[in-house]
């Protein structure tokens, strides 16, 4: 019975995921979740409490699966800046232009859907954001102690301009569908990270 009760949360979980994706989260309706899961709201209750606490798991949800795709093949690299390049990839060529969420990046609509509406949600995703963009400094500060990025530059500057970059990527992406958006974005940043070199 416990397998049934974990199957029927997970597809609550993926069908969430994939309307708030679509839709936004303040367009979902609970309704909206039981006709794409055929669940009774006892059913649905049975495992949420209400449509936040499924939010909170279709987050979770889309963090993973992020994850398993942009640092795929990345902890095995020695050196930082081709560390970075392989999760940038990751990012724009497999998950982005993966269109792995049918809606675009499930975070940037988040964020750009909850911020002034819900402070707590957005800043969660903001949180997730910028915690990738420490991720990246610290790199930058590794390749710079490893003597192969060039000294003195502002590890943190460059990670935000590398992670503001992505976002607007992704936004622009999501508009229009054009996969030389994510090629060229794609391109320049490699340019980029070769020009800090040593």
């Amino acid at each position: 019975m416990a397998g049934k009760g974990a199957a029927t949360r997970d597809n609550i979980v993926e069908k969430s995921l994939h309307l708030f994706s679509v839709k936004g989260y303040y367009h979902t309706s609970v309704n909206d979740i039981l006709a794409a899961t055929g669940l009774t709201k006892g059913g649905l209750y049975g495992h949420f409490r209400g449509k936040e606490e499924i939010w909170q798991a279709a987050y979770d949800r889309a963090v993973a699966i992020w994850r398993s795709i942009v640092f795929e093949g990345v902890k095995k690299i020695d050196d930082p800046l081709v560390r970075m390049e392989t999760a940038l990839d990751n990012d724009l060529r497999r998950y982005l232009g993966g269109n792995v969420f049918d809606g675009g990046c499930f975070f940037l609509n988040m964020m750009v859907e909850l911020s002034g509406q819900d402070p707590a949600m957005a800043g969660q995703v903001l949180e997730g954001i910028m915690g990738f963009s420490r991720l990246l400094a610290q790199w930058l500060a590794e390749a710079e102690e490893k003597e192969v990025l060039s000294p003195g530059l502002d590890h943190e500057e460059m990670a935000r301009f590398i992670v503001t970059t992505i976002n607007g990527c992704a936004a622009l992406y999501a508009a229009t569908k054009d996969e030389t958006t994510w090629q060229t974005t794609l391109s320049q940043i490699h340019l980029y990270l070769n020009s800090a070199r040593t």
